[in-house]
């Protein structure tokens, strides 16, 4: 069995102003800090002879790489990325950046979730993805309006109870 796997969907290319600020710090640090620890700790390590029994030279050489890919998906990713911090033409309705509270239909527990771009998304603070079912099947939808995802357990039906922009 090989290590193919199939390319991963394109994520939509959008990002909130403070999402952008925390991939370009990342970058910066792993760019200016990280990387050239980690550059002195392996040439250390390369430093101590047989570099086949180094464990210390092969962690680091591991982590190097491991720092370098981010580092090259992030240099692209910023690029492609469209940085969206404006409310939109009509504030009633769900868009990306809306802080979006919803009542489950049969169960009537609220939740509440802001819709930002696939790069910043952080379940504990509520924040899903504009390309996750969920938010999906939220846009452009109204306070009131009842809408259907289609989440992993099944269909679920839902009430959008309140629509806010930051």
């Amino acid at each position: 069995m090989g290590r193919w796997r199939p390319p991963a969907e394109k994520a939509t290319a959008l990002i909130t102003r403070e999402g952008h600020a925390r991939l370009k710090a990342e970058l910066d640090d792993l760019w200016r800090m990280r990387r050239p620890e980690v550059v002195k700790a392996l040439a250390a390590a390369a430093a101590e002879g047989d570099r086949s029994e180094n464990a210390e030279y092969t962690y680091r050489k591991k982590q190097l790489g491991e720092i370098d890919r981010r580092v090259r998906y992030l240099s692209k990713r910023l690029e492609a990325l469209r940085v969206v911090d404006t409310a939109p033409s009509d504030p009633e309705a769900v868009f990306f950046g809306a802080q979006v509270e919803i009542e489950h239909a049969t169960t009537g527990q609220t939740q509440r979730y802001r819709i930002v771009g696939p790069d910043e998304t952080d379940a504990k603070l509520g924040w899903i993805s504009v390309d996750s079912p969920l938010a999906r099947a939220m846009l452009k939808k109204r306070v009131d309006d009842e809408f259907e995802a289609m989440l992993p357990g099944g269909a679920e039906r839902y009430f959008i109870v309140e629509v806010k922009y930051r």
